[in-house]
């Protein structure tokens, strides 16, 4: 058993895919020689060669299109977008190609690719380095849309995405790459794409979040409990597909919801999320839905994170009114 933290699970889990699968490759800016601006890729060019694990160029249209190829000629490409924000270049290879060949060949041609890119705030990094985009992807029919909170599930989710015979978006929280550690297997094993996790059983109110915000959310349910309520806490994991039968489920218990993620509120992924609530399991809700996420704003970089991205303080509060409804 390793003690790995989330990057590191991230490292493993390709040296696992490359080693299992020589057809898997990895490739992006900066991802060969330095092994990526996080270190994710460290060490798999200097143990698969370079033309398994290189850098490419700087223009990610180009290595997201020359992911696309690759996958449809029979590899499984790894491509890298150094920062989320950085995906708009290639946001077109994305939703025009990617999410599409499957359909636009009747099955023909199928693109298994998986793309990974750090997202979110909390590192204090310049503009287009710490946005929430996974709403752009989530509703994209075509891609299938994986966040990790945990080392454990960052390694199993990734190796299930690079298995899977579409285009995934693989999003890593970069807030919590190392802010801890968790035992993770060695050896090969995948988390089904599409199911959450309740990682906490509750009777008085389910609680949705995903990535860095799972550990602000685990806090301050920790301050609510000790006042003596029951919550529920489900780790979604996968903005697409939505495992909407374990949240129904879950708020039929609990006759309350809410949903915190650090992307803005408006059009976001909690619209949604309260939406699959409202026509699974209205009737059993005792209080209004609330949606606890970032501001309709620009980050405010790159010391302003603290008034835009939710904290411990500011979920407590808001989850203590739907409580007190």
């Amino acid at each position: 058993m390793l003690v790995l933290n989330l990057v590191e699970a991230v490292t493993n889990a390709l040296d696992v895919a490359m080693d299992q699968d020589k057809n898997v490759v990895v490739f992006g800016e900066d991802v060969g020689v330095e092994g990526g601006v996080f270190r994710a890729t460290k060490g798999l060019m200097e143990k698969y060669g370079s033309e398994r694990c290189f850098d490419s160029i700087l223009a990610e249209s180009s290595i997201v299109g020359s992911g696309i190829g690759m996958a449809i000629a029979g590899l499984k490409p790894v491509v890298e977008i150094q920062f989320s924000g950085f995906m708009f270049p290639g946001y077109n290879q994305i939703v025009t190609h990617a999410a599409r060949m499957r359909n636009r060949s009747r099955g023909l041609y199928t693109v298994p690719m998986v793309i990974r890119m750090p997202y979110g705030g909390g590192v204090r990094a310049l503009e287009h380095h710490s946005e929430s985009l996974e709403v752009l992807f989530g509703h994209t029919a075509g891609l299938k849309v994986v966040v990790p909170s945990t080392p454990y599930d960052a390694k199993g989710l990734l190796l299930a995405a690079i298995a899977d015979p579409d285009p995934v978006i693989f999003m890593e929280p970069k807030r919590i790459y190392r802010a801890f550690k968790q035992e993770v297997p060695d050896e090969y094993y995948t988390i089904p794409i599409g199911k959450a996790k309740v990682l906490k059983e509750g009777n008085d109110l389910t609680v949705v979040a995903w990535g860095a915000m799972i550990r602000e959310t685990q806090k301050a349910i920790d301050i609510l409990e000790k006042q003596g309520h029951s919550i529920e806490l489900i780790d979604l994991r996968t903005i697409s597909p939505i495992d909407k039968e374990t949240i129904i489920k879950s708020v039929q218990k609990t006759g309350r919801f809410a949903v915190v993620h650090e992307a803005a509120m408006t059009f976001g992924p909690g619209a949604e999320l309260i939406t699959t609530v409202n026509e699974g399991a209205f009737l059993y809700l005792e209080a209004p839905p609330k949606r606890i996420t970032s501001n309709d704003t620009i980050v405010p970089l790159p010391k302003g994170e603290h008034h835009y991205v939710p904290d411990v303080n500011f979920i407590t509060s808001e989850l203590k009114t739907v409580l007190e409804f």
